[in-house]
Order: structure tokens, then C-alpha cells, then sequence
């Protein structure tokens, strides 16, 4: 979550309600404090109503990978559900037995592995939760290979063994990762490995990742569409590189496949790629509901292999909400009403249906993606195959008398928001624009968008001088 600042108590300012609304007279409203009194349901409503009016239109944000329409059925059923906590398993234990069945069915979908448990021993195969989205759940994969780590070290070692205790354990990954990686290691004092971009290669290969892995490399992160460029890392590479070095040297390393965008496109539009629990060093899979699993904003999804890749000792059960309940999570008490719209989803869609809506977003950044090529000024770095996302950069940036950040200004004056940032860790020169074609985003959509584009690129060609203003370095909101 973004991080806000309380305002100064010296510029009280009070929120201007038209007195349409005002059934009370002389009501105040404050603006950064809590009002002395309330106000009748409808009059705050439409007072929330009329600030929101300033929030851009969601489904002309190309930005964002996260859904911003679903079903009205769906909207009622989550409304239906807003009030029912998902860790409250005793409570609503139906509840639980969709988030069940949404684990199991991702399970299926991944290949996890089906074994038969052996009498008297717990069952072996796959298990996994739901999240508040893909970031907590790549923690939580985090965290499972990091007690891994431990566990082996201890193993290994013994108490008091030369070294115990003090080695530092090691995360390794490309320099595209999303921040939440970045956020683990800091939180949890694992070394980042982070293998930096170079011409060429703008993600994590085969040979950069094994290179960095040694005894106390908990892990190496491979990831299935890259938030840069929509790109997949080449999961089985990888895990045969890393294979070559088991053999070699001793040194066994998982893989966690961020899936966070992927894992909701690929089984349904490469079902031909192996990146999934068919290879046997991938330990675990994380993936977010609310991207192109199709849910509103608030859901993600961890599956690991087998119960021995999720250590016991990171599950803890509580039973003062009346029944014994596991629990592995960041966080406690939070709403089941986008697991619910998750299992809609799957029923309302089926595989056939998740095929569909993915082709058709596929098809839509593919269109993109050809008649952008076609203009003169920019050349692609993506162009939808992996996932549906394109990026693309000026050609030849020197001579435009522009940059990408004028033109995703001008754009936003349309109300398009096309993000304009650059990429990490030694190209940092290479600055792209990125669209994220969603379900929602049409070709009928697709034409007045590239209308726009090549309007606004002729008008800054037009320009004898540089834009005005101070030089921009990134997206933002502001």
C-alpha cells in the first residue's frame, strides 16, 4: 500500500458539499479530520460519489494488469459475501470449501502431481491457500523456501557445526522481478541476487541463474510475464541448468514460479510450454486472482508441490474463533468475497471460457502490436506473445525531439493511461511505453487508441522545440 502523511493542523480545510445534498443546514465536513457529526447515508454517499468522479476511467487504464470489470452476478455475490471473514473457517465453512475446491482445480491446472498417501503417512500431494493477491503469496513461497534453507542447513551442519548459524541465505532472480521480491529479502534479511539486465536480455536465463546459486541459495525466482515487457522466463531452462549444477556440485535448488500474470494465460493459450509443477524443481507456483484470473482487486493463489515443500512449522492453528483452524497467511481477518467471485469465475467460464477471454485479450495487444510497428518512430520490445501485453520505445530517441513520457502525457489528456518508465539495473537508458490488454479492451477500443497515438506523435513531431517543463523519469499518477 501506498504510504500517506497526516496533513498539517495548520491548513484545516473543509470539504466544499453543494447544498443540494445538505439536509441539514450549516453541516461541516472536514477534509483530513473526522467530523464532529455525521451526516444522513445519502448525503454521504453522494458526497464520496462526487469525489470519485475525479479518479480516471478504469477501463481506458492501460496501466494496470488488475481487472477492472466483472459480471453484475459476480458484484452480487461478492456484495453477498462482503461480511463473511475467510478465516473463519468454523463459521463459514462452505466458504472454505470454495477456497478448497479453487486450490485443488489451480492444482489440476498447473499438473501438480496426484500421488496416493501410504497408510499411515499424512497425504503427499499439493497443497495451497488463498491470498489478499500475488504479492503475499510470493511471500509466503519466500518463506517456505527459506525455512527449506534452514532446515537443510541444520541437517546438514548439526548444532554447533563450523558455520552454523551464520551463513546468509541468498534469493536468486532477474532485475525485472516485481518490488514485493524486493520486499522479502529486505524483510526477511535474504541476500537478493539480482541478475541485471543487458542488451539482448531484459530477463532471468538459463546460465545467469545457476551461475549465482551456491549452498546458501534458498531459491532462485523465475518468472511467467514479466511486469517490463510482458515476457516469459524460460522456467524449464532454468531448472535444467540448475539440474546440471545438482549434478556437478551438490548444490539443489528450488525454483518458485511467480506466476502472478501468467499463470492464468499460459495453460490457456500455450498449453504446449512447460514451466509448471510437470517439472519436478518447481517447489511452488504463485498466481493473483484479480490479474487475468478475472476477479476484482483483493485475491491471490499459492500452491506448493507436495506438504513437504510447505513446512509445518509455518502453519499455525488457532482455535478461538471455535474450531481448529490452520492458517498460514500474512494477515488475519479479511473478506471471502473475492474467493467467492474466483469460484464463479471458474464455473461461469470453465477451461474453454478462460481460453476465450485470454485469446480474444491476445488478439487485441497483437493487433496493437503490428500496427504500432508500423508507424515509424517505435520499435517493439514485445508484442503479446507471452502474455498479452506489448511494449514499445522510440526508435531513436536522440533524434525525436520527444521522449515516451511527453507522449504518455498527451495521451492521458485523452483520458488513455499508457505508462512511460525505465528499466531497472544497466538499462536504465531503455525507456518504454507498455499496454496491458485486458478482458474489457476491444479492437473497437483498440482503433480510437491508436487514432490517439498517431495524432498526438504527429503533433509532437510537429514541434520545432522540446516540450516544457521538467525532464520526466517515470510514471505517475500525478
Amino acid at each position: 500500500m501506498a504510504l500517506h502523511r497526516k496533513k498539517s493542523d495548520d491548513e484545516p480545510r473543509d470539504l466544499d458539499i453543494n447544498p443540494v445534498y445538505v439536509q441539514v443546514p450549516d453541516h461541516v465536513v472536514t477534509r483530513d479530520r473526522l467530523p464532529e457529526r455525521g451526516m444522513l447515508p445519502d448525503t454521504a454517499a453522494q458526497v464520496v460519489r462526487d469525489e470519485l468522479i475525479l479518479d480516471g476511467n478504469a477501463r481506458l487504464n492501460l496501466a494496470t494488469f488488475v481487472t477492472t470489470w466483472m459480471e453484475p452476478q459476480a458484484e452480487r455475490l461478492m456484495a453477498d459475501c462482503l461480511a463473511k471473514n475467510m478465516i473463519d473457517k468454523d463459521e463459514y465453512p462452505q466458504t472454505a470449501e470454495l477456497e478448497r475446491r479453487c486450490v485443488s482445480m489451480l492444482a489440476h491446472l498447473w499438473h501438480a502431481p496426484s500421488e496416493m498417501p501410504h497408510a499411515g503417512q499424512p497425504d503427499p500431494g499439493s497443497t495451497g491457500c488463498s491470498t489478499t493477491g500475488s504479492s503475499e503469496a510470493c511471500m509466503l513461497g519466500g518463506m517456505a523456501l527459506l525455512w527449506r534453507w534452514r532446515a537443510r542447513q541444520a541437517a546438514l551442519g548439526g548444532p554447533g557445526a563450523a558455520g552454523a548459524g551464520t551463513a546468509r541465505p541468498n534469493l536468486v532472480m532477474g532485475a525485472n522481478v516485481q518490488v514485493c521480491w524486493d520486499k522479502f529479502c529486505r524483510y526477511w534479511q535474504v541476500e537478493p541476487r539480482q541478475v541485471p539486465m543487458e542488451p539482448g536480455r531484459l530477463h532471468l536465463t538459463a546460465p545467469e541463474a545457476a551461475a549465482r546459486c551456491d549452498e546458501n541459495t534458498i531459491g532462485v525466482v523465475a518468472v511467467l510475464g514479466s511486469t517490463m515487457d510482458g515476457s516469459y522466463e524460460p522456467v524449464l531452462e532454468i531448472a535444467d541448468a540448475l539440474d546440471d549444477l545438482h549434478q556437478r556440485s551438490g548444490v539443489d535448488v528450488p525454483i518458485h514460479v511467480d506466476a502472478a500474470s501468467g499463470g492464468f494465460v499460459a495453460p490457456f493459450l500455450q498449453p504446449g510450454l512447460t514451466w509448471d509443477f510437470r517439472i519436478p524443481r518447481v517447489a511452488s507456483i504463485n498466481a493473483s486472482g484479480h490479474k487475468y484470473g478475472l476477479v476484482y482487486p483483493g485475491v491471490g493463489w499459492v500452491i506448493w508441490r507436495d506438504a513437504a515443500a510447505l513446512p509445518e512449522d509455518l502453519v499455525f492453528k488457532v482455535n478461538y474463533l471455535g474450531g481448529q483452524m490452520p492458517t498460514f497467511a500474512l494477515n488475519f481477518s479479511r473478506s471471502g468475497s473475492n474467493v467467492v467471485a474466483q469460484y464463479y469465475n471458474f464455473l461461469r467460464l470453465g477451461f474453454d471460457g478462460y481460453r476465450r477471454v485470454q485469446q480474444a485479450c491476445q488478439d487485441v495487444a497483437r493487433y496493437l502490436a503490428g500496427q504500432i510497428a508500423g508507424l515509424g518512430p517505435f520499435e517493439l520490445l514485445s508484442d503479446g506473445s507471452d502474455l498479452p501485453v506489448l511494449a514499445f520505445r522510440l526508435r531513436d530517441p536522440q533524434a525525436a525531439g520527444y521522449t515516451v513520457f511527453d507522449l504518455s502525457e498527451r495521451l492521458r489528456q485523452r483520458g488513455w493511461l499508457v505508462p512511460a518508465y525505465t528499466f531497472p539495473q544497466n538499462r536504465q537508458d531503455l525507456c518504454v511505453l507498455r499496454i496491458v490488454a485486458r478482458a474489457g479492451m476491444t479492437l473497437e477500443m483498440a482503433e480510437p487508441l491508436l487514432s490517439h497515438l498517431r495524432h498526438q506523435t504527429s503533433f509532437l513531431e510537429s514541434l520545432s522545440a522540446p516540450m516544457p517543463g521538467e525532464e520526466r523519469k517515470a510514471f505517475a499518477h500525478t
